[in-house]
């Protein structure tokens, strides 16, 4: 390590470190790649891509993107002007204005990899396409990568299709849950339509440039194609543009995995692939084998006709996206409700209502803000949230909610309903950096509430040292955190029984 940083200086060992995924200081030809088809400007041709040649009779997809760029104003460090931020950090963000392949036309064999398992046929039964490979004990990847590692089986497609947007798609994330899961949405005698949602991120930085980790909260989208993949009806994937912050981003300043790390949130107006059209047979045959030409006598390309879907059995979109979520939530498999909507509901049945109030969002794959920053809501999903005694005692007792800070912001100046105004400055109220845990009642007041720093200090403290009696540990669970929520919900429950017999 010394010799290397001696030969090679700072930023010359952080490139190579980006290269060396072994960290065994060689460069093998396979980490060298990425610098082969950057310097010669060819890629060698994939397995993948030569099985694809074997069956020059198959159909082709013909897909087209779309893309609006990151509006800038949403990003928080807008505010300032970007004050103290390099224009070379930002580079990368800025000059991606356009999809980097507006069109392509794509094997439909290569969708084989959106087909169900064999065991996995019932409508809404999830699986994963690309399993996710980390959990809150393995950590995370590291931030000191520029190009993604070469695809392999399932992701090879999942790569090409992201690479339309942008030529550097990590298809697994560094953070969890990774990977991609799907489940079938409709079924009818000869074909599928499967929903999926996929965890991805993007590098938008070259060297002699730091990374810019450019992270959507997810891909969505579904695909109707043949039980057998030779034929693709439809497709369609995005990036959910309906909440007001889509985007995560993290850049480094340094040349070291410790160096400083920003980090911001952004919306994304659009990022969105789709098919113009069934596919199509690359070579059409006559009824008696005979190849013809793909245009008319008159120069026109041959129209094909397509038989109607009829469905046997389908489901909402919602309730299969539903699913999806919570294959990679277990958190989610209670219901957490609009803001407004939870207070509504919670008025109904004479509940409590469980918020959470975030800087970024708690159900896209980077939840909260960074994971460099301490308490983030991803910490929590993975922990305390997705618990058996939590989940219990939540759909019990609580009408739980999530919500982005910018949101509450929006709903506390509109003062169109001076109701929901005041539940959102009751909560405002209460927020400290980065996610608070709030307890309140049906008409807003707020009767406890934790900040997850401090819920994480406490939770990591040995049981001797924790002085609030408030938060003290229950022995009837190991896990400290878990004890330590469940005492938080337990006392709001205590809290606000005058009010709730009242």
């Amino acid at each position: 390590q010394e010799l290397a940083l001696k030969s090679l200086g700072n930023e010359g060992l952080f490139l190579f470190s980006s290269l060396d995924t072994n960290k065994d200081l060689y460069l093998s030809p396979e980490e060298f790649k990425p610098i082969a088809e950057k310097l010669t400007g060819v890629a060698p041709v994939s397995e993948s891509e030569e099985e694809e040649m074997q069956d020059p009779d198959g159909e082709t997809l013909s897909i087209v993107a779309k893309f609006q760029p990151l509006v800038m104003e949403t990003m928080t460090k807008s505010k300032d002007g970007f004050l103290g931020i390099s224009h070379v950090a930002l580079s990368g963000l800025r000059n991606w204005t356009a999809p980097a392949a507006p069109m392509s036309v794509l094997p439909a064999r290569q969708f084989k990899a959106f087909l169900p398992p064999k065991n996995k046929v019932d409508l809404g039964d999830p699986w994963w396409i690309i399993p996710s490979e980390l959990n809150i004990f393995t950590g995370y990847l590291s931030n000191n990568r520029f190009y993604p590692p070469p695809p392999k089986g399932k992701e090879v497609i999942i790569h090409k299709l992201l690479s339309m947007f942008h030529p550097r798609p990590f298809v697994k994330t560094r953070f969890a849950p990774q990977g991609a899961v799907a489940c079938i949405q409709a079924s009818s005698s000869f074909y599928y339509t499967i929903a999926f949602r996929i965890h991805a991120e993007f590098q938008l930085n070259e060297p002699p440039n730091f990374p810019f980790w450019f992270s959507p909260g997810q891909f969505t989208g579904y695909i109707v194609l043949s039980k057998d993949s030779s034929h693709v009806r439809d497709f369609r994937l995005f990036v959910p543009n309906n909440r007001s912050l889509n985007v995560d981003m993290e850049w480094l300043y340094g040349a070291s995995e410790s160096s400083n790390m920003e980090v911001d949130i952004g919306y994304l107006p659009q990022m969105e692939l789709e098919s113009t059209a069934p596919s199509i047979p690359t070579v059409i045959h006559d009824e008696n084998g005979n190849v013809i030409d793909s245009r008319d006598p008159s120069g026109e390309p041959i129209q094909f006709v397509f038989e109607e879907i009829t469905w046997q059995q389908e489901m909402p979109w919602d309730e299969a996206a539903q699913r999806l979520e919570v294959a990679m939530y277990p958190f989610k498999k209670i219901s957490y409700l609009p803001f407004t909507e939870a207070f509504e509901r919670a008025k109904a049945e004479k509940k409590l209502v469980h918020s959470i109030l975030l800087w970024g969002a708690l159900d896209d794959h980077k939840a909260s803000c960074a994971s460099s920053v301490p308490g983030s809501g991803r910490t929590l999903r993975e922990t305390v949230l997705e618990s058996s005694p939590i989940l219990a005692l939540l759909n019990e007792s609580f009408i739980s909610s999530w919500s982005l800070v910018k949101e509450l912001e929006e709903l506390q100046s509109n003062r169109e309903n001076e109701f929901y105004s005041k539940l959102a400055e009751l909560h405002l109220e209460k927020y400290n950096f980065p996610v608070e845990m709030i307890i309140c009642l049906p008409n807003g007041t707020v009767i406890h509430h934790i900040n997850a720093n401090y819920f994480l200090d406490i939770t990591s403290m040995k049981p001797e040292d924790v002085e609030s009696s408030i938060f003290s540990f229950s022995t009837n669970f190991e896990d400290p955190s878990t004890a330590t929520y469940l005492q938080f919900l337990k006392e709001g429950l205590q809290r606000a029984k005058p009010y709730l017999q009242s």
